[in-house]
């Protein structure tokens, strides 16, 4: 029997990503093709896998959590087509169901794969494609070699070493168990012998389900050849079903992660230590210290120093500037410029180019110009803080009156006293300073000096008349002795 009825698109690639299942052992109300390594959910990963295939159509099986899970897969790739499996009648039949939603039949290829694997990716499923086709097979399997193949479906060979069977552990036979080679569930399929596999799919098992791994024995019973494609690195074909296999695969997938950044010119001080998200990029002679998280979208740019000890997500950091014991979020910080330690970027921080943000700083909505300061202690909210300014220690914006935010703008080259209070909506000029202490709530013209009202009393002799017997009288006492 011929492998195609028509010669139409050979090298067509259709891909089935499997994600309707409850995943009952995550224990969460979260679907678990959701859940996160690596800054991207399971199921992004997947789909990455898939783009970087090259994959001319790719249909997404969603069922538990289907809002949620539509819901992700149309914000990584609306492109995705999404089809429903009401009921999980097992692996059959969600492929059956995802190519009867298809507008046209596939030709060429399909390639089955999980929305649970995260470590697959598009260079081992295009290696599982070409043996695929180089072979004119029905079916190949990716399969892997396990030390322990316990728990896993078995591949039985024939004399020739084409596969005969995919035997499931509680079915092998001793001798089969012997076998460590195991079925991975990922598989590329001829698209014309598929389509007529899957129909004739019975549920007559224990599940009442209807097993995709049952389309080889239809083939091997067709006389077609199916074989399978050895994966050498085994952890490309473990899925997540727990919590404790969600932190084992993301720490796998972080190492190699920091090991690539390492190979492409990033200084990581403590790989044991840093964590690295899987859309991040770094240039070559970034260096990495110890304790360091960047997540997300984060972009670090050649030169430039991050940590130790610092959390950056969303956040680009320009040419040699430093951040040091920092979290930050949705920022951008400018070539050269330098940032904490203990420093708090909130969203929409902007850092110019050698500016500073000190010590104890927090910023949010802010843009602090070229070389200007916020060295410590200080609050800077809805601000713009012009070229060259200096922002005294102790500084707050005071940018909300209980119902709408205001902004504090601050002039190019201005100076602002220790322990001020910006009451916005206010304009410090160029040029001008304030003095420590003051409350600005007057517009400050150009080269001005704003002094706060209230002016210093003393009262001679307060502590020994309202306070005797105290340490403070007593030391106050000697030293009046003393100067008389």
């Amino acid at each position: 029997m011929p492998l195609h009825d028509s010669p139409a698109e050979p090298t067509a690639v259709t891909a089935i990503v499997l994600a309707a299942g409850a995943g009952t052992r995550m224990r969460s109300e979260l679907p678990k093709v959701l859940h996160e390594i690596a800054g991207r959910p399971l199921v992004g990963h997947a789909l990455a896998a898939v783009a970087g295939l090259g994959a001319t159509r790719t249909v997404a099986v969603i069922g538990h959590g289907r809002d949620e899970v539509s819901a992700a897969i149309t914000a990584i790739d609306p492109s995705v087509l999404q089809v429903v499996q009401a009921q999980q009648r097992g692996t059959g039949h969600a492929v059956k169901v995802a190519l009867e939603a298809l507008d046209a039949p596939p030709a060429g290829t399909v390639v089955v794969t999980y929305g649970d694997v995260p470590l697959l990716t598009s260079a081992t499923l295009s290696e599982l494609v070409e043996s695929h086709r180089a072979a004119s097979r029905a079916v190949t399997i990716l399969s892997a070699e396990l030390a322990d193949p316990a728990g896993y479906g078995r591949i039985v060979r024939g004399g020739d070493g084409e596969v005969q069977a995919i035997r499931e552990h509680r079915d092998a036979s001793e001798d089969e168990l012997r076998i460590r080679e195991i079925n991975s569930g990922v598989l590329a399929v001829d698209a014309d012998f598929l389509r007529r596999a899957v129909t004739a799919l019975r549920d007559d098992n224990t599940q009442g389900e209807l097993y995709l791994t049952d389309i080889v024995a239809h083939a091997v019973g067709d006389r077609l050849p199916v074989g399978a494609h050895v994966l050498e690195d085994v952890w490309q074909t473990e899925g997540v079903n727990d919590r404790v296999q969600l932190a084992q695969l993301g720490r796998v997938m972080n190492d190699r992660l920091v090991e690539h950044w390492m190979r492409q010119g990033v200084t990581v001080v403590d790989p044991a230590t840093t964590w690295i998200d899987s859309a991040v990029e770094l240039a070559p002679d970034v260096t990495v210290l110890p304790g360091t998280q960047l997540l997300g979208a984060t972009i670090v740019a050649t030169g430039a120093t991050i940590g130790p000890d610092t959390t950056l997500r969303n956040v680009e950091v320009g040419a040699a500037a430093t951040v040091v014991r920092t979290h930050g979020s949705d920022s951008v910080v400018g070539e050269g410029a330098t940032v904490g330690p203990f420093a708090y970027l909130r969203p929409g921080t902007l850092l110019d180019a050698g500016g500073k943000i000190g010590t104890f700083v927090e910023t949010k909505n802010a843009h602090i110009g070229p070389g200007a300061k916020v060295p410590h202690l200080s609050y800077v909210g809805d601000a713009e803080i012009g070229a060259g300014a200096n922002i005294g220690a102790g500084t707050i914006t005071a940018n909300y009156d209980g119902v709408a935010k205001h902004r504090t703008t601050v002039g190019e080259h201005a100076r602002t006293g220790s322990d001020n209070v910006f009451v916005a909506p206010v304009t410090i000029g160029d040029g001008a300073y304030t003095a420590a202490g003051t409350t600005v709530r007057d517009d400050v013209p150009a080269g001005a000096l704003a002094i706060g009202e209230g002016r210093q009393r003393m009262i001679d002799g307060w502590v020994e008349a309202k306070r005797p017997g105290t340490s403070s009288a007593e030391a106050a006492r000697r030293s009046r002795e003393t100067r008389e």
